[in-house]
């Protein structure tokens, strides 16, 4: 669909309302944006001080009705996102469109949950669109490169991972047959545990081998921890080399994605023409 085409979809006023809320580089985007993340750190910083008793106990009544005015001002920015560009479906099942709303959520679920309001915290993770406010275009970069390579990795990572478990499966229950339920492992699953704690080279200690054959297994489990480790962070390095290329900054006029390759004329995510 020609770009021409697409901005047909919507109005002028929507056109207009999704240059102030999508786009940083006209004055009315970028004064939205910071706007928005003010509000977005002073709600976090709402919810932190409410988690505090003494401060709960003298300003509850305060404390309460500004977690309503944020949960208003959010539902109302997440239902302009939603009409300010032409497929608002495909912007509600973006990253960010699923961290906004899971940032509007949380202060409606607390009115049947009690303490379900400290869930707002994950509105921390829209102050990510700063590196798109500020213009730091190489974060941006990264930031995008880092993602896609992930993503891109999905699949031996899943491998990976569905690897180790059935590799710790199988350590904690040799284990178990090791050193026995005399020696703290009282259990397969509790001997999973240590398994776990072991391979990852956390170490909390609550458990540990007494016998000579259980320390020689768990000092074999300690240097494979190490090797591990290594394993995906080579899968996403390889992914990130061979991912590498310009990403520009622009936002699909349709979904609102951005983090497209420099020269792009769709969208990734959805095909819309860019503009």
């Amino acid at each position: 669909m020609p770009a021409a085409k697409q901005k047909e979809n919507l109005s002028p006023f929507r056109q207009s309302l999704h240059e102030i809320i999508f786009e940083a580089d006209t004055p009315a985007g970028r004064s939205f944006d910071l706007l928005l993340i003010f509000f977005i750190l002073a709600s976090v910083a709402a919810v932190m001080c409410e988690s505090v008793q003494s401060i709960r106990n003298e300003y509850s009544g305060v404390l309460g009705i500004l977690d309503w005015l944020f949960t208003v001002f959010f539902t109302l920015e997440y239902a302009a996102r939603l009409y300010s560009v032409s497929k608002p479906l495909a912007y509600a099942r973006s990253l960010y469109g699923v961290i906004d709303l899971l940032a509007v959520l949380p202060g409606y679920i607390s009115y049947f949950f009690p303490g379900a309001q400290y869930l707002s915290v994950v509105r921390i993770f829209r102050v990510l669109r700063v590196f798109r406010i500020l213009k730091l275009a190489h974060y941006l970069d990264e930031a995008d490169l880092l993602f896609n390579s992930l993503l891109a990795s999905r699949k031996r990572i899943t491998v990976f991972v569905l690897s180790v478990l059935t590799l710790v499966v199988f350590i904690g229950s040799a284990m178990y047959v090791i050193e026995g339920e005399e020696n703290g492992f009282t259990s397969i699953p509790i001997s999973i545990y240590w398994a776990v704690v072991t391979l990852t080279t956390v170490g909390y200690g609550d458990i540990s081998p007494k016998t000579s054959w259980g320390q020689a297994f768990a000092v074999l489990i300690m240097i494979l921890g190490y090797g591990i480790i290594a394993v995906p962070t080579g899968i996403v390095t390889h992914e990130m080399v061979r991912q590498a290329q310009a990403i520009s900054t622009r936002a699909c006029p349709a979904c609102g994605s951005n983090g497209h390759d420099e020269h792009a004329s769709f969208c990734k995510d959805c095909g819309a023409a860019l503009t």
